[in-house]
């Protein structure tokens, strides 16, 4: 497979079945945000943390190709013209859902109650965590509007929505693991 095809050149790239838009079309911005995601869940899964962790984030890494690979399909491309699915993959579903849903139970319950906000910081893997959930938000807001133009499966906005609560519960987490006081925020008083 060669890297460069030149096809985008004048500024267009294709969708999954062929239609060409420009590269600023709002499909590209929600699933590249999913790619910006899914390279900084890479930069934490390439921290020092647990064997268990690393393993759930490559399972997230891997539906976040999946769930890309769902958004850069048009609505009327996404079956082919034989009745069957363009992407023959396991697409992201409710079971992807639950995974995240369980995860989150599972650190949340060793964690202390929150009483306040907490800002970012503390470690380096605490603050990627905290980057990625900010990115993420950021994929979410984009589906939604893309989904206000063109429907997409809900599915994909319920799953970036709940991926970024767990990895806020991940940074809370890895600020026990590593032994990190969380930084509460707590407003100055006039």
């Amino acid at each position: 497979m060669k890297i460069y095809t030149k096809t985008g050149d004048t500024g267009t790239t294709s969708l999954f079945g062929g239609t060409r838009v420009k590269k600023y079309n709002l499909r590209i911005d929600s699933y590249g945000t999913v790619d910006e995601l899914n390279s900084y869940i890479g930069l934490i899964k390439d921290q020092e943390i647990s064997i268990t962790i690393k393993d759930s984030l490559l399972k997230i890494q891997n539906e976040l190709f999946t769930l890309g690979s769902m958004l850069a399909t048009p609505p009327d491309k996404e079956t082919l013209k034989n009745g069957k699915e363009r992407l023959n993959i396991p697409k992201v579903d409710e079971n992807s859902i639950l995974y995240l849903e369980n995860e989150i139970d599972k650190m949340d319950a060793e964690l202390p109650q929150m009483t306040h906000f907490i800002l970012p910081g503390g470690h380096q893997a605490v603050s990627f965590c905290h980057i990625a959930r900010c990115v993420c938000r950021r994929a979410e807001r984009l589906s939604v509007e893309l989904n206000d133009h063109e429907t997409l499966n809900n599915d994909i906005l319920k799953y970036l929505n709940r991926l970024s609560d767990f990895l806020f519960v991940l940074a809370r987490k890895l600020s026990k693991d590593l032994l990190i006081e969380e930084i509460k925020w707590i407003p100055e008083k006039k």
